[in-house]
């Protein structure tokens, strides 16, 4: 029997934590590239009438967006692990705290794009539990930053008058998404009370979610009014305020559709009437706003602006506005509504193009993984 000395030895030490360096400057605005791919392929599925291999296409691009979702909450968690510091500072920082709401967007637009186009490929049932565990996950967290995120803005952020910005909506439009997107599991739930609380859920997150937009977008006009132009790198944002009109428009045509399974008469006829008596008005001042984004930005690319994450501002707000005029195209009957459906896809489609592209090369050259140039400003209250 072989006899080992007894001999003191040094502790094994723990490995040093990962850093991934390049992951540091992943923030939430990165979950703009899925909401900005998921709605190409929902609006898509929205259009009237049947273009051969548009579906298929969308198909695609489905998988595109829940390949996207996975990588974006894998590099987010990683940032968080590696990174709680430049978190922490993200939280305090006014300028990208409320990128917090694009995360629950994100895992709502690809939950929809689930049921509308991705069934095709994973089947009905799949697809049914993908939505369901999305809608769910991202309506709770819309809701969560929705309240929190103005919190910090009272409390801890430092708000100079007259800055205000359009990506100011993100957190609140966010239950604004979850009520458009609703309507697709009122009709998977048995008839009687649970369809009946779904959909007035979804009319309260409407509720919700218009009146805070209300709130803030005169802060944004004032803002261009009294102080000009946002800077060159910001005015992509200006894309934003079209999401909580053309996803408001989406949410009372989509749950006017399914309100006679759902509810009696007369609101169930009602709720139809509002459609339209909401929509046409609504979507006539988003494409106001279009025009007025669209001359802004065509200014400052004249001036040299250059591409940036904001350039995925273009992308989802307006498939939203395609989703609105198509459902304003069922519940009127205009062609008008299906044509303008189509060009607003046209512009969709051709601007998510561009970023994605873009983005690809800024990855590949790690232009986009890089620290922002400058010191970050001071944004939390000492007190």
């Amino acid at each position: 029997m072989a006899i080992f000395p007894l001999t003191q030895q040094s502790p094994v030490p723990f490995p040093a934590p990962v850093r991934l360096p390049r992951l540091r400057h992943i923030g939430p605005n990165w979950y703009a590239t899925v909401m900005g791919t998921a709605v190409v392929a929902s609006a898509g599925a929205a259009l009237p009438g049947q273009v051969p291999g548009l579906r298929g296409a969308c198909a695609v691009v489905w998988g595109c967006a829940t390949l996207a979702l996975v990588v974006v909450l894998a590099a987010r968690t990683g940032h968080w692990i590696a990174h709680r510091d430049q978190a922490r500072a993200h939280l305090l920082d006014p300028a990208v705290a409320p990128f917090y709401g694009c995360l629950s967007m994100a895992l709502l637009a690809v939950g929809g794009a689930s049921m509308t186009v991705g069934r095709d490929v994973v089947g009905e049932r799949t697809a049914l539990v993908l939505d369901v565990v999305l809608y769910t996950a991202g309506t709770v967290t819309g809701l969560v930053c929705a309240v929190a995120i103005p919190y910090l803005m009272v409390v801890r952020h430092r708000v100079e008058p007259g800055t205000a910005s359009p990506v100011w909506l993100l957190p609140v439009v966010a239950p604004m998404v979850s009520a458009a997107l609703g309507p697709l599991l009122v009709r998977e739930l048995p008839a009687g009370q649970g369809r009946e609380a779904l959909l007035l859920a979804c009319y309260a997150m409407f509720g919700l979610s218009l009146l805070a937009t209300l709130v803030m977008l005169p802060l944004v006009f004032a803002r261009l009014v009294h102080r000009g132009p946002l800077p060159l790198a910001l005015t992509p944002t200006l894309f934003l305020v079209l999401g909580p009109l053309g996803q408001s428009t989406t949410a009372v045509g989509g749950l006017a559709d399914v309100a006679p399974d759902a509810i009696g008469e007369p609101y169930a006829s009602g709720l139809g009437v509002f459609a339209v008596l909401y929509g046409v008005p609504v979507m006539g001042f988003a494409l106001l706003w279009l025009a007025l984004a669209v001359a802004l930005v065509v200014r400052a690319l004249r001036s040299g602006m250059t591409f940036g994450m904001t350039w995925w501002g273009f992308t989802f707000p307006v498939g939203t506005c395609v989703t609105g005029a198509a459902g304003l195209a069922r519940h009127t009957g205009l062609t008008a509504y299906n044509w303008l459906a189509v060009a607003l896809y046209v512009l969709l489609v051709a601007a998510w193009a561009v970023a994605g592209v873009r983005t690809l090369r800024g990855l590949l050259s790690g232009v986009l993984l890089a620290a922002p140039p400058g010191p970050a400003p001071v944004t939390a209250r000492t007190t």
